[in-house]
């Protein structure tokens, strides 16, 4: 899962390099160089292209898209750190939908967990110059079809096979990027094809190694250590873009990801009770 984190911020990275470009453009070479990968493996290993439930897979591949193409406008307005951090924010809004959509039972310490991550939320737009109100809308919103997106996948569960799953986010993502792209479209020059290219690489990478660590691994022990990828982005906004971050905006960061850590433990805990 650390490998994972360290591709998916080289992914972010590299997004942020070239924010020059649009996001629907970098979202189609994103999704392009993935869905060349998925496709092959589908072929290869003979699995049939369009699963057993189309209009779940669709629907993900849709929010999944929504949900990256936002994330990659969201590094066009603030540090790489901060936006990585914020679209963690995605567990508070699945604990919202589970209490609206499936009238879960959310424990009044998990609203307080919750509550260190909104404050959290709070201290970043507070203390970060780069995060404005259009720009927490934009990556909030991103956090919110991640949301959906996570919710869906486990709708989906093991009746269609993981890169059934990919292959349909990242065919719905080239789409949707290739008619975006029209009305923005950048011919990339010189190194810039390399990074194109490698947008689909690392992303594709980072995508099987996360699938592995959840299915060699439980869930709860896997789930925290994605947070370091926050670790990895704040080391390369530092190094490459040289981001600056005051005390309480990293300090802020520190609670989202507490709280959301406080969380998961609890929720883990709350199972284990009552199994």
């Amino acid at each position: 899962m650390v490998l994972s984190t360290f591709f998916f911020a080289i992914m972010s990275t590299m997004v942020k390099y070239l924010s020059d470009f649009g996001a629907f453009q970098l979202v189609f070479f994103r999704s392009l160089g993935t869905l060349v990968f998925s496709t092959s493996f589908l072929v290869y290993r003979k699995i049939p292209f369009w699963g057993n439930q189309k209009k779940l897979l669709l629907l993900r591949g849709f929010t999944g898209a929504s949900s990256m193409i936002l994330f990659f406008m969201a590094l066009h307005f603030m540090t790489l750190g901060s936006a990585v951090t914020l679209r963690y924010t995605a567990p508070l809004f699945v604990a919202l939908l589970a209490v609206l959509f499936l009238k879960e039972e959310i424990k009044f310490i998990q609203w307080i967990c919750f509550g260190i991550s909104f404050s959290g939320v709070v201290m970043v737009k507070g203390f970060d110059a780069t995060v404005d109100f259009f720009g927490l809308g934009i990556i909030l919103l991103s956090s919110l079809t991640s949301a959906i997106t996570y919710t869906l996948i486990s709708k989906i569960g093991s009746r269609d096979h993981y890169m059934v799953i990919i292959n349909y986010f990242m065919l719905t993502a080239t789409l949707i990027g290739a008619l975006g792209s029209l009305f923005q479209w950048k011919t990339p020059q010189g190194i810039e094809w390399v990074f194109f290219i490698l947008l689909g690489i690392t992303g594709f990478i980072a995508q099987i190694l996360m699938t592995i660590a959840f299915q060699i691994g439980p869930a709860y022990r896997i789930a925290p250590f994605k947070f370091v990828e926050v670790i990895f982005s704040l080391a390369f906004g530092v190094l490459i873009f040289m981001d600056v971050y005051t005390f309480f905006s990293l300090l802020g960061m520190a609670m989202i990801i507490l709280g959301l850590i406080l969380n998961g433990f609890f929720k883990k805990r709350d199972n284990k009770s009552n199994s």
